[in-house]
């Protein structure tokens, strides 16, 4: 019998390629942080013989990426700033909402009979007892394929991870919850991936730490960040599975402003057919595609 293949999406908000002489760009002399620094006009190695691409999240619209937008787009395969003819930032209004109810990728694969298929992310109880609760473009998703979110009780059955991959924040919000090493975090998330055909999890402290224009905190967590992905690499079968790695905007790689670049970001690719895929790859609109295409052949 035929082993299937499988996806996993490592979604960073707020990952830009930036400038290599701008001296507020943290990755500019930082070591360990292969496979996320990479420099405008300069040809990238990436580790584990993956491949990127400078991808385009301006999408032909004016103005500068936002969140809900590219997300939206990232996880639709549709151009939400097209659609809406601006950026939207935040949480998806209800027209993206809208698009992510009828063509989530979720919901794709659903309606495909590709499954199984997770969101690894945990969520507090509080997500849940929020009212109004706001929704994410990837909260949109998954409710939009009738899924189920992962909780703190997965988180400590090694079933999911926060978005803090260590915990740290879960812990400093005084929930009894372990710290996780990089190592063991990588470890977690490729055992989720080996049992589901396509598999996202979503990381946004970058994001936080662009508007903070905290460098120090950059140069701190980025490393760690790193490691993280290097462990979940080593740990994937990539003769079977597919990796790809993407941002909806640029801001952490420039934090002389607190707003989001206007720069490409990184979308890198490892595993099955990582050339067929990183060719079809310009704009954040062509991530779902791509993604739907591999699992179906």
């Amino acid at each position: 019998m035929t082993e299937l293949s499988s996806v996993l999406l490592i979604f960073i908000d707020g990952l830009g390629i930036g400038d290599i002489n701008n001296k507020f760009n943290p990755f500019v002399n930082l070591k360990n942080v292969e496979p996320l620094n990479h420099f405008r006009n300069y040809k990238s190695e990436v580790i584990f013989h993956g491949r990127m691409i400078s991808t385009n999240p301006r999408l032909g619209i004016e103005g500068r990426p936002q969140s809900a937008s590219g997300q939206t787009t990232i996880l639709t395969g549709i151009n939400a700033p097209k659609l809406l003819s601006f950026h939207k930032q935040g949480f998806p209004n209800q027209a993206l909402r809208n698009v992510i109810a009828e063509n989530s990728i979720f919901l794709q694969l659903k309606q495909r009979k590709i499954e199984p298929n997770l969101f690894v992310n945990t969520h507090t109880p509080q997500f849940f007892e929020q009212t109004p609760r706001w929704k994410s473009a990837t909260t949109c998703a998954v409710e939009a394929a009738g899924m189920m979110f992962r909780r703190l009780p997965d988180l400590l059955g090694e079933k999911a991870l926060f978005h803090d991959f260590t915990n740290q924040n879960l812990i400093e919000g005084g929930f009894d919850v372990p710290v996780f090493s990089p190592e063991k975090a990588g470890k977690i998330l490729a055992d989720l991936t080996h049992k589901n055909r396509f598999t996202l999890y979503e990381h946004f402290i970058t994001d936080k730490i662009g508007h903070e224009q905290d460098l120090e905190k950059a140069r701190i967590h980025l490393p760690m960040l790193a490691e993280f992905i290097r462990e979940t690499l080593k740990r994937i079968d990539l003769k079977k599975t597919t990796v790809i790695l993407t941002s909806d905007h640029g801001n952490i790689e420039d934090l002389s402003i607190r707003n989001h670049t206007l720069n490409d970001v990184p979308t890198i690719v490892w595993g099955r057919k990582k050339m067929e895929a990183s060719g079809r790859i310009k704009d954040l609109a062509d991530i779902t595609p791509v993604i739907i295409s591999l699992l179906e052949n």
